[in-house]
């Protein structure tokens, strides 16, 4: 079965989207990082169901809901780079660096919780 992994800095959003989410409701909050882990299990099955995307070298993208997950892949797996709100400048976001991210927080098995 292919690999799911999920990228220091793919953690980071699922966080930043977590936390927007729960100022109004930690229900939803959860709700919608069930949904997104969901979406990138789908991936992991399928890892070439999208297209390319040409601005950014090798990546592909998954639009789910109001957010695009930012992913490679092949037969071997899943590695899920980035989760961006649709209305995110793309280009920019990728062009920013990544605060120094926690190794730890580093996911192999696809699972973004436990974060709260």
């Amino acid at each position: 079965m292919p690999r799911l992994f999920i990228t220091p800095r793919a953690i980071l959003d699922l966080i930043e989207i977590w936390n927007y989410i729960a100022d109004e409701s930690e229900e939803c909050a959860d709700i919608s990082i069930d949904k997104l882990n969901e979406a990138m299990e789908k991936l992991r099955r399928n890892p070439g169901m999208r297209g390319q995307r040409n601005e950014l070298a090798h990546m592909r993208s998954f639009p789910f809901q109001r957010y695009v997950i930012f992913y490679r892949g092949d037969s071997s797996g899943v590695e899920v780079v980035r989760v961006l709100h649709g209305a995110r400048d793309v280009q920019s976001s990728f062009e920013r660096k990544c605060p120094d991210a926690d190794p730890e927080l580093a996911s192999p098995v696809g699972h973004a919780r436990g974060f709260r």
